[in-house]
């Protein structure tokens, strides 16, 4: 073979092997271009349609915003409120590109330089994943397998959608998705939730260092938890400023400066049972459950509040709920450590006056219902192996006012234990608009669910006198200044249907003779209230108690004179605050206005009213409710009294001046203290007791209203007057044009009309 053919041989074996290698070429191109196809047919898996991909879906959280703009609390699947582009800072945009995707405004979802150096590298010197590509990811196929196979065609689908979310988007937009999507663990999805989770602000208020955080923490949520991992959050924090500098996004002199700031923490977790007004988020997500019901969309699906991003708009004020949630823990707290030292002395802790088996009744009856209880009947144990559990020992967390303890003890215990705490319910409201402002319905909702304020009716002593008085100067014409006499009463068996004879006592065992209404109500004395209730009768006390909005059963028997009755804390500062508005009762409200999650308008509040009474009625009310603050049971409100021994629970130096309309009430046994003290514009309820009634403290000293709920109301006010940013009235209570009813009992008695219808009034009172 010559030297000719040799060669031409030589070419047709080259040209073999470049067909061989083109075709091979082609071919591998054709299969990735037909594997991509393949991934954009949904032949790996369904992909997202047009509509999809327009409106992505999401879980949106339900914002609850309070009457002063802030929220105050939400409800979730997602922990996540999304922010536009506008409200987050150019540095967290800029530490984001540049930490994850410096070639983001070049590339059309994928960036093939990226994506060369990962293959070159296998891996080592880096991902290829682009922003927008991790947008895909969270949006429509979630995290990566193990298995190649899955990993592949997953990175296939996450290609094609990245494209399609290019085209469908702006870069703008995609990485605002990319932000309101990403989960910073500890239930704080997306960077607005983030932000107020981590460091209790809104994105925009994010200074550099801040924001070099969050997009240091998208690397892996979970590792770089800033809660766990400070030290290790904080390095990683450096790195991102690193790379803005690298990218000059800042100058080398500033990442120095960023990187010297020790990370800096305000964890304020957003989870249901944690933060402000829980009792109340409560009770309003038991309305709203009631409200989708009733109000569905437009194609007729329901509301969903969990995922809808609806915004509801409430009464309540965060000002005044944290005033009032402080109130609480500063004199509960104190109050609950005198509680724990009497009952010491006590066999039967917490409980009095009953037997040994009326406190397993109670004992028994907290078991049946306690979660324990419920999870092994579900479990399918016998009522004595359940039985048996409550007495073993075993691991627990448990309340403490100075912080959970995490202690040794069994469940029957436990219950015991959970016995001797006071819990206290308190309600703020506006008079005028029924708008609620703040409400506790308990000391710890992770711990005592509850609620003391809208669930629980209790029996509310001397302040349902007011009630009486109401009554007899409506329809018997009397004034806060006619006299009467504070002496033994007995109403006979047979009157208004009593079974036998009614002799009510006062609570000194003393009695006062002669002396005017406003002072009876203001030493709160039976005797007077008794023979009101006799002039005017049960029913016509039920009827006023009615209208002004009580909603509990109250049977039409004398004895209700002293508060045998039990009501919620919600329905007393309603009925308090008519006398407060010029006998116009409001129907208290919380929510105000609720919005879906384009602003659309769907429910808008309105207040419910009904006159009650007269103006002049109303203000003799008033006047009288004055004078427990001026000379009664509340006059401790006026002075810096501690009293013999209560410095350390009741010390404190409220020196009020203003002109303040209040009742207190204690119940039998000292179970309940009350104090419902009032303002112009204001109207707050406290009351505090024991779960149980049979746990209450041993004497009158702590266990009256005066000592137990008038410190709280004192406290809280305090706190409200002391921020002028809620402008809480000073001022006198507005007194009616041509005031018909004699409410100035300083003045003396002036011409002898007065004085025959003074002694009228006491012979008719004279019993």
């Amino acid at each position: 073979m010559n030297k000719r053919q040799q060669k031409n041989k030589q070419n047709k074996g080259f040209k073999k092997y470049l067909v061989a290698f083109w075709l091979l070429f082609i071919g591998c191109f054709a299969a990735v271009i037909f594997f991509f196809l393949c991934a954009s047919w949904g032949v790996f898996g369904p992909m997202p349609t047009f509509d999809e991909l327009e409106n992505p879906a999401s879980n949106v959280a339900t914002e609850i915003i309070s009457s002063d703009g802030k929220t105050i609390g939400k409800f979730y699947l997602e922990n996540r409120v999304p922010v536009k582009y506008e409200d987050l800072p150019q540095h967290l945009v800029d530490a984001l590109i540049a930490t994850e995707d410096e070639r983001f405004r070049e590339h059309s979802g994928i960036d093939a330089r990226g994506t060369l150096r990962a293959i070159t590298s296998v891996g080592s010197s880096g991902g290829a994943s682009t922003i927008t590509q991790q947008l895909a990811k969270l949006l429509f196929h979630g995290e990566g397998s193990r298995s190649l196979m899955r990993r592949l065609t997953q990175k296939a689908k996450e290609w094609v959608i990245a494209v399609k979310l290019e085209r469908q988007y702006t870069k703008e937009e995609i990485l605002t998705m990319y932000l309101n999507k990403a989960d910073f663990v500890n239930n704080a999805v997306g960077i607005r939730s983030a932000a107020r989770v981590y460091l209790g602000k809104e994105p925009k208020d994010l200074t550099v260092d801040e924001a070099a955080m969050f997009v240091g923490m998208l690397q892996n949520p979970s590792y770089y938890n800033p809660v766990r991992r400070a030290e290790l959050v904080q390095k990683r924090r450096n790195v991102v400023l690193h790379q803005m500098a690298r990218n000059g996004y800042i100058t080398q002199a500033e990442r120095e400066e960023f990187q010297a700031i020790p990370l800096k923490l305000n964890f304020t977790p957003e989870s249901h049972r944690e933060g402000i007004a829980t009792y109340f988020r409560e009770y309003l997500r038991d309305f709203m459950r009631r409200w989708v019901k009733e109000n569905a969309k437009k194609d007729g699906s329901t509301y969903d509040i969990y995922r809808d991003g609806l915004k509801i708009y409430v009464s309540i004020d965060s000002r005044m709920q944290k005033y009032a949630e402080e109130a609480v823990e500063e004199h509960i707290s104190n109050l609950q450590e005198e509680f724990f030292i009497q009952q010491k002395r006590n066999k039967n802790a917490p409980f009095y006056n009953i037997s040994e088996e009326e406190t397993e009744k109670i004992i028994n009856r907290a078991m049946k219902t306690s979660e324990r209880w419920r999870q092994m009947k579900e479990q399918g144990k016998s009522e004595d192996e359940i039985l048996k559990s409550f007495q073993e020992k075993t691991e627990m967390r448990v309340f403490s006012w100075k912080g959970e303890i995490d202690t040794l003890m069994t469940p029957r215990d436990s219950i015991l234990y959970y016995k001797h705490f006071l819990q206290t319910g308190v309600m703020s409201l506006e008079p005028q608009t029924g708008h609620i402002k703040a409400w506790v319905g308990g000391i710890n909702y992770k711990h005592f669910q509850y609620d003391h304020v809208g669930q629980g009716a209790r029996q509310v002593g001397s302040t349902f006198k007011p009630f009486v008085y109401a009554t007899a100067i409506e329809q018997l014409h009397y004034s806060p200044c006619d006299s009467i006499i504070d002496s033994p009463f007995t109403m006979p068996k047979g009157r208004y249907g009593i079974s036998q004879d009614w002799s009510p006592q006062n609570s000194s065992r003393t009695y006062k003779g002669i002396m005017t209404l406003k002072q009876a109500l203001a030493n709160s004395v039976n005797t007077v209230t008794a023979k009101l209730m006799d002039k005017v009768g049960p029913k016509a006390v039920v009827d006023m108690t009615r209208n002004l909005g009580v909603s509990s059963d109250i049977p039409q028997t004398p004895a209700i004179a002293l508060g045998a009755v039990d009501i919620t804390v919600s329905d007393m500062v309603a009925a308090f605050s008519t006398f407060a508005n010029q006998g116009i009762y409001v129907k208290p409200t919380f929510v105000t206005r609720i919005e879906d999650k384009n602003g659309v308008v769907l429910f808008s509040g309105i207040p419910e009213t009904k006159d009650v009474m007269s103006k002049d009625v109303a203000y003799a009310i008033i006047k009288l409710l004055e004078g427990v603050t001026e000379s009664g049971s509340g006059v401790r409100l006026r002075t810096t009294w501690q009293g013999t021994g209560y410095k350390r629970v009741t010390g404190h130096p409220y020196k009020f001046t203003n002109p303040i309309a209040g009742k207190t009430g204690t119940t039998q046994n000292q179970s309940d203290g009350w104090f419902i003290g009032m303002v112009p514009n204001l109207a707050t309820g406290v009351w505090v007791g024991n779960d149980d009634r049979a746990a209450h403290f041993s004497g009158m000293v702590y266990g009256q209203g005066a000592t137990m709920a008038l410190p709280i109301w004192g406290l809280y006010m305090k706190k409200c007057y002391a921020d002028k940013t809620l402008e809480v009235s000073s001022s006198d209570f507005e007194m009616p044009e041509n005031l018909s009813i004699r409410v100035d009992c300083t003045k003396a008695v002036q011409d002898e009309t007065d004085e025959n219808s003074e002694e009228l009034s006491i012979n008719e009172f004279d019993f």
